[in-house]
């Protein structure tokens, strides 16, 4: 007998497809680092047990996946047998989780639970996770919520929203909140922070104590070192000389290494100095050899001065900070190329345009801003925090006469109760400084933001690299932004504006203000990959790739919306996904019709001026800052990283990061097979480590 019909999980009689057997051994395959062109002769020989089996009744998918496992462990593909059946198994689970919450959602993908129960779920002492999904939005919507109780307000309700934004996954903040709050202390629940330090030690080491407590429960922290004297300047209390700031950098380099931010994630830094310290060559070159400061993104604080410098081809002045004495004056062109040179080379470093960022100072009178956190999106005074969240964008569609719309009644119920939620966190959060208490609550910052950006352009059936892409983004940041501005003056009406709300840009303007900024776009690293989406406003790395997580641990993926069109337009199968895998990309694979083509086009597809577009789109209604990367080929030069700095500068960026393919010895994401096993995850704006968030 032939098996044509197979049972399901919920008891529906359908018919029989090999293609999905050998698809499904395929990708277990290829997640295993074999040969997958057996992939077919294993499934025939699943076919002919099952036609042996099951001559007298109809099988159903246990039946099936119990052969598979089976002919894999007699061929001696006990590996591929065992990656086949792990997977099953978190399928299983995530199926019962759902059963356990009573509702649809959330629909967590295999490696969003992996994701969950290494780095969110919380464990017991033996290091047993205690906690499901829900139980943890339970957590944090209740730890949040209980703010409400001081201002007299429903926190029961409040619960129940925050629970129901999370658990959708419509909106996620960020992960030091998700590991946190509801935990006992509720301490360190911001992602981003900046350190001020001075030149002393005892500032130097201050601010080191700090760094470390904020990197145990999770934070990112943005340092500018530009205070302290050069290397060889003179230090009169030992009658010595000092070693310089990129010397300094690697003791906090050496100690996130260590603190591991408590075993949850590395530690993230951004290190910046400006364009005018004596040490400025030293620092631009310092991660030229590929193994120094690894736990640190490096950007230079470039101003106005510098950029009318460098088209002008002058000389500008370093200058001493210890007595504001010029030392030296270098070709500006000079400078700008060997930064380009080692951005190119590297990754790093970035670029802040730190003139623009305190042109948009909320606060000019309480202080300059000279920092910035890890990924840039935040531009926060010394010792200042800022909490984040994103809302998962292509959760904010609707279906109208079979055509996807923007669903603007749900994004702004959803970013009210998101700024609401964010807001809370201020008062719910225990923080792991006075300082950093006292100028957070003085101005209240938060950063709402989006993610999964590049999947509703293409519900939306938008290409990424096109002008309506850009209008659109505009359009729908306008939208939130006003929106968030609204709910922030409604609450300052209710609560009570931000202490600084007098010495602020608000003032005169509004009748108050809960928050100095309420808009950031966050990398979203971690959150997307629970979220099941694409992060910030990046575009696809690529439709099908190898990502590395903590441990070592290697994720297949496979862009799910690409999976759901592709099945649905006929032309999905096993073989087509590992030709995608090879290269990331689809544009030149003929059998993928040209309309999806289109549409699925990848951060490498795409030519690098588009990606400060979309940054320069979305920042001019964003009051902080962006996190982008403009990610190149390997083939990119040193010229393009050059245009892709003087646009973002031209289109009124904050900053810039590149990236270019296989320009470090270790990454996160790969296109084909990986060759290094890195303890990282991706971050958008980061490459190299994790994001905050």
């Amino acid at each position: 007998m032939v098996i044509s019909e197979i049972k399901k999980r919920d008891g529906r009689i359908v018919r029989f497809e090999q293609q999905k057997i050998t698809d499904a051994i395929h990708k277990a395959l290829v997640a295993s680092s074999y040969d997958s062109k057996k992939a077919k002769h294993l499934s025939n020989i699943v076919v002919s047990i099952l036609n042996k089996r099951f001559a007298e009744r109809i099988p159903n998918v246990e039946d099936v996946q119990n052969i598979v496992i089976e002919v894999l462990k007699k061929k001696g593909f006990e590996k591929v047998a065992e990656e086949y059946s792990n997977y099953r198994k978190k399928k299983e689970e995530i199926r019962q989780l759902k059963k356990t919450l009573g509702i649809e959602e959330p629909k967590l993908s295999v490696n969003a639970l992996e994701v969950l129960r290494k780095r969110y779920l919380l464990k017991n002492e033996k290091g047993e996770i205690i906690e499901t999904p829900a139980q943890m939005f339970k957590r944090v919507a209740k730890a949040v919520a209980e703010v409400d109780k001081k201002y007299g307000d429903d926190y029961r309700k409040s619960e129940e929203d925050f629970f129901s934004l999370m658990s959708k996954l419509e909106f996620l903040p960020n992960s030091p909140t998700l590991f946190n709050a509801g935990t006992g202390t509720n301490f360190g629940l911001s992602a981003c922070y900046v350190l001020g330090i001075e030149d002393s030690l005892e500032s130097i080491f201050y601010t080191l104590k700090s760094l470390a407590l904020i990197q145990q429960s999770g934070g990112g922290i943005g340092i500018n070192f530009s205070k302290l004297r050069p290397k060889g300047d003179i230090v009169r209390s030992t009658h010595g000389v000092s070693s310089g700031p990129v010397s300094f950098m690697k003791i906090f380099d050496i100690t996130t290494e260590v603190i591991k931010s408590g075993g949850k994630r590395r530690g993230a830094n951004i290190g910046i100095l400006n364009c005018n310290h004596p040490d400025i060559l030293e620092f631009i070159t310092a991660k030229a050899d590929e193994k120094s400061f690894q736990n640190f993104n490096l950007s230079v604080a470039i101003t106005d001065d510098f950029m009318k410098a460098v088209k002008e081809n002058k000389k500008y002045d370093l200058i001493n900070p210890r007595n504001q004495n010029i030392v030296k004056r270098l070709k500006a062109k000079y400078v700008w190329s060997l930064i380009i040179e080692n951005a190119w080379k590297t990754g790093d470093p970035g670029i802040i345009f730190i003139d623009e960022i305190n042109r948009h100072n909320p606060t000019p009178s309480v202080g300059k801003i000279e920092a910035v956190n890890p990924c840039g999106e935040s531009c926060l005074l010394n010792y200042e925090s800022c909490n984040l969240g994103s809302i998962n964008l292509v959760k904010m569609t609707k279906e109208v006469n079979k055509k996807i719309e923007i669903d603007w009644n749900k994004l702004e119920k959803t970013l009210k109760t998101a700024i609401h939620f964010l807001d809370n966190v201020i008062d719910a959060n225990y923080y792991t400084s006075p300082e950093i208490e006292k100028i957070t609550r003085s101005n209240r910052k938060i950063g709402l933001g989006i993610m999964s950006w590049a999947e509703f352009l293409i519900k939306l059936n938008i290409s990424y690299d096109s002008n309506e892409a850009l209008k659109l983004a505009e359009k729908v940041m306008k939208f939130i932004f006003e929106n968030a501005r609204k709910a922030s003056e409604e609450l300052g009406l209710k609560r009570g504006s931000f202490p600084n709300f007098e010495k602020s840009i608000f003032y005169g303007k509004y009748k108050a203000m809960r928050n100095a900024t309420v808009c950031s776009i966050a990398p979203t690293g971690s959150i997307s990959i629970v979220a099941g989406c694409s992060s910030g406003i990046e575009p696809l790395f690529a439709i099908s790739f190898m990502r590395n997580v903590l441990e070592g641990t290697r994720l297949f993926e496979v862009n799910p919306l690409f999976e759901k069109i592709s099945k649905e337009r006929g032309f999905y199968s096993g073989k087509l996904l590992e030709k995608i895998a090879k290269s990331g990309s689809i544009q030149k694979i003929k059998e993928i019709p040209k309309d999806i083509r289109r549409i699925f086009v990848t951060a490498l597809d795409i030519k690098p001026e588009w990606h400060v577009k979309m940054q320069a789109a979305f920042q001019k209604y964003v009051d902080n800052s962006i996190s982008k990367t403009v990610n190149l080929p390997e083939n990119a030069t040193k010229n393009d990283v050059k245009n892709i700095f003087e646009l973002a500068y031209k289109l009124k960026c904050k900053g810039i990061t590149v990236y270019r393919y296989g320009c470090k010895p270790q990454q996160v994401l790969y296109i084909g097979k990986p060759h290094l096993t890195a303890e990282a995850e991706y971050s958008g704006g980061c490459p190299t480590f994790v994001c905050p968030l």
